[in-house]
C-alpha cells in the first residue's frame, strides 16, 4: 500500500514540475495579447547576408502566412511604392526608431520586422538564418521575437548503389542547388517562425491559444 501511495505522490510530483515549466503562448508573447495588434505593416527585410537578391526574395513571402495566422497585412506592393517614394526602403533606419509615423500613414498597428543573417548555398543545399520582430507602432515594444536557421537539403538520392550512381546523384545535386528557387527556403523558415504567433482578429483562435504551449524562441531545421 505504501509502495503504492509512493508512486502516486512520485506521479504527482512530476506532472506538477511538467506543468510548472510549461511555457505557455500568453506568457512568452505576453505583449501581443496585451496590445491585440489587427493590422501589420511589413517593411523591407534587413539584409546583413552576402546574397543581394535574398531582400526581396524574403519580402514577397512574408505576408502569406501572417495573414494566414489571421492579422490584415497592408498590400506589400502598396507599402513598397509609398516607402520607396518616402525613402523609407532601409528598414535598419526605422528598426530602433519611434513607428508613430507608420500608424499615423498607413494605420497599422504594428510594424514587422525581418533580418536576414544568412542565406546563401552551402553544400547540396541552402541555408537561412532569419529573425522577425514585430515591434508595436503606438509603444515601440517588441511583441514578437524569434528567429530560425533553416537548412534547406536539396541533395538527390535515386536509390541506385555504386560509384558511378553516386556521382550522377551528387551532380544532380548541385543542378537542383543551382536551378531551386531560393525563395522555397524563405517560405519554410517562414513556416517554423511564424507558426508560433499568438493568432491574429481574423483566426477562429483568436485568444483562445494561450495556453497553447509556445515553441522555442530560436529554432533550427533541416528540412527536405
Amino acid at each position: 500500500m505504501k509502495r503504492i501511495l509512493y508512486i502516486i505522490i512520485l506521479c504527482w510530483i512530476v506532472t506538477s514540475c511538467g506543468m510548472l515549466n510549461t511555457v505557455t503562448r500568453e506568457s512568452q508573447y505576453a505583449k501581443m495579447y496585451e496590445e491585440k495588434p489587427i493590422t501589420l505593416l511589413v517593411m523591407p527585410p534587413i539584409n546583413n547576408s552576402s546574397n543581394v537578391e535574398a531582400k526581396d526574395l524574403l519580402y514577397t513571402s512574408i505576408s502569406k502566412p501572417l495573414v494566414e495566422a489571421g492579422y490584415y497585412v497592408i498590400s506589400p506592393l502598396l507599402a513598397m511604392d509609398v516607402l520607396k517614394a518616402e525613402s523609407a526602403y532601409d528598414s535598419e533606419l526605422f528598426f530602433d526608431g519611434p513607428l508613430t509615423t507608420f500608424q499615423n500613414y498607413f494605420g497599422a498597428d504594428a510594424v514587422v520586422f525581418s533580418v536576414i543573417d544568412t542565406w546563401a548555398k552551402i553544400g547540396t543545399g541552402i541555408e537561412t538564418k532569419i529573425r522577425y520582430v514585430i515591434k508595436s507602432a503606438y509603444t515601440n515594444e517588441i511583441l514578437f521575437d524569434r528567429s530560425c536557421d533553416l537548412y534547406l537539403d536539396l541533395s538527390v538520392d535515386s536509390g541506385q548503389k555504386g560509384l558511378l550512381a553516386a556521382l550522377v546523384d551528387l551532380a544532380a545535386s548541385a543542378i537542383n542547388t543551382a536551378t531551386t528557387d531560393h525563395i522555397r527556403a524563405a517560405r519554410k523558415a517562414n513556416y517554423f517562425i511564424l507558426r508560433d504567433i499568438p493568432r491574429g482578429k481574423y483566426s477562429p483562435e483568436y485568444m483562445l491559444d494561450k495556453e497553447t504551449a509556445a515553441e522555442d524562441k530560436d529554432i533550427v531545421a533541416r528540412v527536405k
